[in-house]
């Protein structure tokens, strides 16, 4: 199962709209690479194109160099796992795995040695004897991955492969499918629309929009680094807050106003008109004493608190009138908080980035990790314009 370098050029899809948008991109050979964006954003899309179900209306697709734009489906060396998984209900699960090499006329034991391999692969080899209606939608899972995996793909696409299942599974079954793809060492393109799946197992995602790719890179980059408002409402939970740039300083040091504060940051100040947006994650805000001294310390009060068993989510409202909020681990050690109290909101300085360009996600109820608490999905931003 050696290969699986993909390389898209100039790639293009029109059917009423453009679905697909003149997209370059490269994913490496044994690579875990995540495709991430809301409904419509045409990432099942470009899944579907390298797949070979959909025809590109420009641009080539390339499968270890060899250009396969025009090859059918079941002449590339790529299989597909669905969200349905689309298991045989009549067949064993041993036949679901066989289905396809049984037109492959391999010779009895070599084709019973490959599927009992592969069962052994995903730990069902003691289950190839029940129906798909006798197993767990975990085990189903399995059985779709080992059913594609035993045809030996060079490239393995997956759209949304863990959405059918409940949360506690999901969260189980996704270190279970990125030790899968390290184990077989094939290429994983993973389509979803969960953030916390393409976080947890990606070596690098690309987050699109509208047909584009709007940022690409790995999970801790384009988390920590966002290139604009959308990626970073987008990708996990942000506090948007609108500011004026009122000084730039060396490299990317900036000044911005919040109402009355003036904070200083660390990140983004050179590349930004003088109205943006400041965003800074929940959890690298602190939570100090009302009228704490120093800098980048803004007055706010507590208007409500969210237990979420190993944290507590603590919404906040500025003096300056822009919400905030505030992730604290339930470590024992955080002081007593109520709704009303008064406090004081630390924005450090390396924590806080200024962006410009794109508008928040459109859906941030899509988003979101599947342990979050009320409106942990939301950005502060998207929150108060509802």
């Amino acid at each position: 199962m050696a290969g699986g370098r993909i390389e898209l050029v100039a790639l293009s899809k029109r059917f009423h709209e453009i679905a697909v948008d003149n997209i370059d991109l490269q994913i490496a050979s044994g690579e875990f690479f995540s495709l991430l964006g809301p409904s419509g954003c045409g990432k099942t899309t470009t899944l579907r194109l390298i797949a070979g179900f959909e025809q590109p209306t420009t641009g080539r697709i390339l499968l270890d160099g060899a250009d396969v734009s025009a090859v059918p489906p079941h002449k590339r060396n790529v299989n597909t796992v669905f969200q349905s998984y689309a298991l045989f209900p009549f067949l064993t699960v041993y036949d679901n795995v066989a289905f396809g090499l049984r037109n492959r006329k391999l010779p009895k034991g070599e084709m019973d040695r490959m599927v009992r391999s592969s069962l052994d692969l995903v730990k069902l080899g003691a289950f190839a004897k029940r129906r798909p209606g006798q197993l767990s939608g975990g085990q189903q899972q399995r059985v779709a991955l080992a059913r594609a995996l035993v045809l030996q793909p060079s490239v393995l696409l997956l759209d949304e492969p863990l959405g059918a299942l409940d949360a506690k599974l999901r969260r189980s079954l996704k270190v279970e499918l990125k030790a899968l793809q390290e184990q077989v060492g094939i290429t994983f393109l993973y389509v979803t629309h969960d953030q916390e799946e393409a976080l947890t197992m990606s070596d690098r995602l690309a987050v699109m929009r509208d047909g584009k790719i709007v940022q690409l890179g790995p999970p801790t980059e384009v988390y920590e680094e966002p290139a604009d408002t959308y990626v970073a409402d987008f990708l996990g939970v942000s506090n948007l807050m609108e500011v004026d740039v009122v000084e730039r300083g060396p490299g990317s040091h900036c000044r911005v106003r919040l109402g009355d504060a003036v904070l200083s940051v660390e990140h983004g100040g050179q590349d930004t008109p003088d109205r943006a947006h400041a965003v800074i994650r929940p959890e690298r805000v602190r939570i100090e004493e009302f009228g704490s001294a120093g800098e980048n310390r803004v007055p706010a009060m507590v208007e409500r608190l969210v237990y979420l068993g190993s944290s507590t989510q603590v919404f906040l409202r500025l003096a300056a009138g822009a919400d905030l909020q505030v992730l604290l681990q339930n470590d024992g050690g955080q002081e007593n908080l109520a709704q009303g109290t008064p406090v004081s909101a630390y924005l450090a300085p390396d924590a806080v980035r200024v962006l410009s360009g794109g508008t928040p996600a459109a859906d941030p109820t899509a988003v979101g990790g599947d342990d979050a608490g009320f409106d942990l999905g939301r950005s502060s931003a998207s929150a108060a314009a509802s």
